[in-house]
C-alpha cells in the first residue's frame, strides 16, 4: 500500500512541479511581451520626454453617483499638482464619446478639468454586471473584472494604475503582468465582517435571500463560500502600494480584510459642499408645504422601499390636509436597465401604499435641479444600512436639510456626529424609526431646526473639495516617487 501511495504521488509532485514552473515560465513571458509592447507605443515624444500615464480603472464612469465624483475631483487634482501626466479613464460607456462625459461631469459635479482626459473604451464591461451571475455574485463580478482588466491592460499600459470604483482583483494584474505602480480608492470592502455576521445569524437582507437563510445547509455553505471569498480579497487588496479609505467605517474593514495598515489612509470623498453652502440658510416662514428629500443611486442597498413605507406610515398618522402638505422627492441616478426596472418597482409599491401623489422620482437630473430640491427641503432623508460614506447625507446637511440617517456606517461614524458638542442630525433603524423620527423633525420649532441645520452646515467643512485634494495629494504622492 505504502509503495502504490509512492509511485502515485512522487508522479503528481513532479508533475505539478512542471505545471508550476510552466505557469511562471508564462506569466513572466505574458509581462515582457506586455512591456516591450509599452515600449514600442511610448516610442517617441515630441521634447524626449514621455507623460507619465496615470490611469483610473472606472468602468461605469459616466455614472452621476458619489464614485464618480470622487473620480473627476481625484484627476482634476493630479492634473493641478503634475505637469507632465496623463490621466486615462478605462471605461465601459461606449454609448458616450469622452467629450460627453467630460461635459456631464461639469454638469452633474460642476467639475471642470484643466486638461483633457484620454478614455479607453473596453467591450466586456457585461462582464461585472451583476445580472450576468444570479449566483455567487461576488466571485463571478470579481472573475469578471479581471477579464475586463485585462482588455484594458491590452489597450493600454499605463506607468500607475488606480481602482477607483473598488475591483481589486484587477490590483494584481496591472502590478504584476503590467508593471504598474498600483493604487486603490474603495468606496465600499466587496466583502466585510459584517456580510458575514449576516449569514451566520441568518438574517434575510437584499445580498442573502430567504431560501437560504430557512436552510442551516445552504447558511453553512454560503458562510465557507464567503470566508474563501475574504481571503481570496485580502490576497488580492494586500498587493497595493497605496490604499485610500473613504471612512472609518470601510476602515476598519479593510485593515482587518487586507492588513496593509502602513499604506493605507482614509480620505474623505469630496463633497461640492461649497456649492450647497452657499444657498441661503433662512428661518421657515411658510409651513403650508413640507418636502423630505432622498439622494442616492437607485440601487438595492439604498433601500429605498424603506423610504416609502416609513414615509406611508407618517403619512397614516396626519390629517387630510396635513398630508396634502407632504412631499418625499427622491433623486438619483440610473446606470442601467436594472436599475430602470427597480425605480418602477417603487411606483408600483407606491401605488400599492396608497402615496403616489405626494412621491415624485426625480432621476438623471442636472446638478441646478439637484440644488434647488435640496434648497426647498426639510429633511433629507438616507437609509442605507452600513452606508460606507454618504456623500448625499453632505449634501443635504451642507444644503440645509435636517438629516435622517441610517444608524450605522458612515453616517454614524463620520457624518451625522455632534460638532463641538451641538446636534447635527438624526438616526433611525427601521420602518417605525424613520416615522417617528420624521414626525418628530416636522413638530421642531422652525427656530429649533434652524439651530440644527446650521450646526450641520459648520461641520461638513471637513468634507470639502479642498480637504480631500490635500489628503489625496499626500495619500498618492508615493506613486509618484
Amino acid at each position: 500500500c505504502f509503495r502504490l501511495l509512492c509511485s502515485l504521488l512522487i508522479p503528481a509532485l513532479f508533475l505539478s512541479g512542471i505545471l508550476c514552473v510552466c505557469l511562471v515560465v508564462l506569466l513572466w513571458g505574458t509581462r515582457l511581451c506586455i512591456l516591450q509592447r509599452k515600449k514600442q507605443l511610448n516610442a517617441t515624444g515630441k521634447d524626449g520626454k514621455q507623460p507619465l500615464l496615470v490611469a483610473f480603472f472606472h468602468p461605469y464612469c459616466n455614472a452621476g453617483g458619489g464614485g464618480e465624483r470622487v473620480l473627476w475631483c481625484a484627476i482634476r487634482t493630479l492634473q493641478k499638482k503634475y505637469r507632465n501626466i496623463t490621466c486615462v479613464v478605462y471605461t465601459g460607456d461606449r454609448d458616450a464619446t469622452g467629450e460627453e462625459i467630460v461635459e456631464g461631469a461639469f454638469r452633474r459635479f460642476n467639475i471642470k478639468l484643466t486638461h483633457p482626459v484620454k478614455f479607453v473604451f473596453l467591450e466586456k464591461r457585461y462582464l461585472v454586471e451583476a445580472s450576468l451571475y444570479p449566483h455567487f455574485t461576488l466571485l463571478g463580478q470579481s472573475l469578471g473584472s479581471v477579464f475586463l482588466g485585462w482588455e484594458a491592460l491590452l489597450k493600454c499600459v499605463p506607468d500607475i494604475y488606480i481602482d477607483s470604483m473598488g475591483y481589486a482583483f484587477t490590483l494584481p494584474l496591472f502590478k504584476y503582468l503590467g508593471g504598474c505602480r498600483v493604487g486603490c480608492y474603495v468606496h465600499y470592502p466587496t466583502i466585510s465582517t459584517d456580510m458575514l455576521s449576516v449569514v451566520r445569524n441568518q438574517d434575510t437582507r437584499f445580498n442573502n435571500a430567504a431560501f437560504i437563510t430557512n436552510n442551516s445547509l445552504l447558511s453553512k455553505f454560503k458562510l465557507v463560500y464567503y470566508y474563501f471569498f475574504a481571503f481570496m480579497y485580502g490576497l488580492v487588496g494586500s498587493c497595493s502600494d497605496v490604499i485610500m479609505v473613504n471612512s472609518s467605517w470601510t476602515l476598519n474593514h479593510i485593515l482587518s480584510l487586507w492588513r496593509a495598515g502602513a499604506c493605507t489612509s482614509v480620505v474623505y470623498p469630496p463633497c461640492d459642499v461649497q456649492t450647497f453652502l452657499d444657498i441661503p440658510l433662512e428661518k421657515e416662514y411658510s409651513t403650508t408645504q413640507y418636502s423630505i428629500v432622498s439622494v442616492s443611486q437607485f440601487r438595492p442597498e439604498k433601500d429605498h422601499p424603506l423610504q416609502i413605507r416609513a414615509f406611508a406610515k407618517l403619512l397614516k398618522e396626519k390629517s387630510l390636509e396635513q398630508k396634502t402638505s407632504l412631499k418625499l422627492i427622491l433623486i438619483g441616478g440610473c446606470r442601467n436597465q436594472q436599475d430602470e426596472e427597480r425605480v418602477n418597482n417603487l411606483k408600483w409599491l407606491c401605488e400599492e401604499l396608497g402615496v403616489s401623489n405626494n412621491v415624485t422620482f426625480r432621476i438623471n437630473i442636472p446638478f441646478e435641479e439637484l440644488k434647488r430640491h435640496l434648497a426647498e427641503a426639510t429633511i433629507g432623508l438616507h437609509t442605507m444600512w452600513n452606508e460606507h460614506f454618504g456623500i448625499g447625507v453632505v449634501e443635504c446637511m451642507a444644503a440645509g436639510t435636517v438629516i435622517l440617517a441610517h444608524n450605522s456606517g458612515g453616517p454614524k461614524l463620520d457624518i451625522v456626529v455632534p460638532y463641538e458638542g451641538h446636534i447635527t442630525g438624526f438616526l433611525a433603524e427601521n420602518e417605525d424609526s424613520y416615522a417617528e423620527m420624521m414626525a418628530y423633525i416636522l413638530s421642531l420649532s422652525p427656530e429649533k431646526r434652524l439651530e440644527i441645520r446650521e450646526n450641520a452646515r459648520r461641520s461638513v467643512y471637513r468634507f470639502s473639495d479642498q480637504h480631500f485634494e490635500e489628503t489625496f495629494q499626500l495619500s498618492v504622492e508615493p506613486l509618484f516617487k
